[in-house]
């Protein structure tokens, strides 16, 4: 059953990223207006990375491919989103029109718990024999990894609007 439950697990953060990805690779200039409104320098360049990476992501996640990767990826993703945007508005999604962070924390410590879990037994990682080089200290470490490069991104490509 946990095999089952990781399965459900990942399959649904990956679409939740998929669709991300679909929707920042089909609004490319709007996706880019809407960074550079919200801080970020090089919007183009980062609106193609946000649809790129979101898709990779989603990829992964869905088919427990690089799993622990993939969900670093998600909370790499997600640690931008809420220092440069949801942070601002409170825990709570509802309350105000930038959304608060209890979304990007659900998605975060979700993918995290996949990172530490690994991707389970229905994966290709598990077909292809990487799933037993994983264990709950890499994915922790690969989460750690993920964060910093987050705080790489945000000092390079992102300052609070004004």
């Amino acid at each position: 059953m946990t095999d089952l439950a990781l399965l459900v697990l990942r399959v649904w953060l990956g679409l939740v990223m998929l669709a991300h990805g679909i929707h920042h690779a089909r609004s490319q200039e709007g996706t880019a207006k809407w960074f550079a409104s919200k801080g970020f320098r090089h919007a183009e360049l980062n609106a193609r990375g946000s649809a790129l990476g979101e898709l990779a992501v989603g990829t992964g996640l869905v088919l427990g491919l690089l799993t622990s990767v993939a969900a670093t990826g998600l909370v790499s993703t997600m640690a931008v989103a809420f220092w440069s945007i949801h942070r601002f508005a409170g825990f709570f999604v509802f309350k105000r029109p930038d959304e608060g962070w209890e979304y990007v924390a659900t998605l975060s410590v979700a993918a995290t718990a996949v990172a530490v879990a690994g991707p389970g037994r229905f994966s290709l990682d598990e077909a292809l024999g990487w799933a037993d080089d994983l264990d709950g200290l890499t994915g922790l470490t690969l989460i750690g990894a993920g964060l910093v490069a987050a705080a790489i991104q945000l000092a390079i490509a992102w300052r609070e609007p004004t």
